[in-house]
């Protein structure tokens, strides 16, 4: 809670591989800023602590999305994908619902399904079991599969994680009651309530492992609970499709 730039600026410079891909992140097209940043101090002044932090994150997340076709069903990559255009969209609703906090919405739509990485990781022959079980019922949902399965499900494994990582309270909150936001108490789940938006938004274009999805549109309730209308909808399903290809 104390650190400093100083602190990030060393723990990622004696990240050579990390901090190459921090700096191309800083230089993308995504941030858009003025001339090229050569070092991640210069990042951290331009773009603040936490962003540098969120991106540090981000960047190291790609690693456990690898493992391609792992069922007929389920390739890593399309839950990556996924997870991309659901941060992707978050970003933008976050604008829309006047939440000033960017790279945390992008991050936390990132890592909204985590708790399915650590099925995979730690669990893979059940999380088999539990795509033969979904292929075999249409109608069963991710979570109820899974919970049948492995005696929980990925909203839970998420959660848990985040408690070891020592994230933020608020990704807690996201990995842990992103399909069901109106159950975390009102000063805890606007973030929740975002990712889950965009969650729904990327299912409803096929973006991605989309079998966890469980609702065709977004809740009517968290729509009202964010103050978000037809118009802010429309407005970022048009914007999206660049969006995710400049992420």
């Amino acid at each position: 809670p104390d650190s400093s730039a100083q602190d990030l600026n060393r723990i990622i410079t004696h990240d050579p591989a990390l901090g190459a891909r921090i700096l191309k992140v800083v230089n993308s097209a995504f941030y858009g800023l003025p001339g090229q940043i050569g070092s991640i101090n210069r990042a951290v002044v331009l773009l603040g602590l936490n962003a540098v932090k969120n991106i540090a994150i981000a960047a190291s997340l790609a690693k456990l999305f690898r493992g391609g076709k792992i069922h007929p069903s389920f390739d890593a990559r399309q839950l990556w994908t996924h997870s991309i255009g659901t941060a992707t969209a978050s970003r933008l609703l976050s604008d829309k619902v006047g939440l000033k906090l960017p790279d945390e919405a992008f991050l936390a739509g990132l890592i909204h399904d985590l708790g399915i990485m650590v099925e995979i990781q730690a669990r893979r022959p059940k999380f088999v079991e539990v795509m033969d079980k979904l292929d075999h019922n249409p109608n069963l949902s991710l979570r109820q599969a899974e919970t049948e399965v492995l005696g929980a499900n990925h909203e839970q494994f998420g959660a848990g994680l985040c408690k070891l990582w020592k994230f933020p309270s608020s990704f807690a909150y996201v990995t842990g009651f992103h399909h069901r936001p109106l159950e975390l108490a009102p000063a805890n789940r606007t973030l929740a309530s975002v990712v889950h938006v965009a969650d729904v938004m990327c299912s409803a274009r096929d973006i991605g492992f989309c079998r966890g999805v469980e609702h065709g549109e977004p809740s009517q309730a968290v729509l009202d609970a964010l103050d978000l209308g037809a118009g802010d909808l429309d407005a970022v399903a048009e914007q999206l499709p660049e969006a995710i290809d400049e992420a």
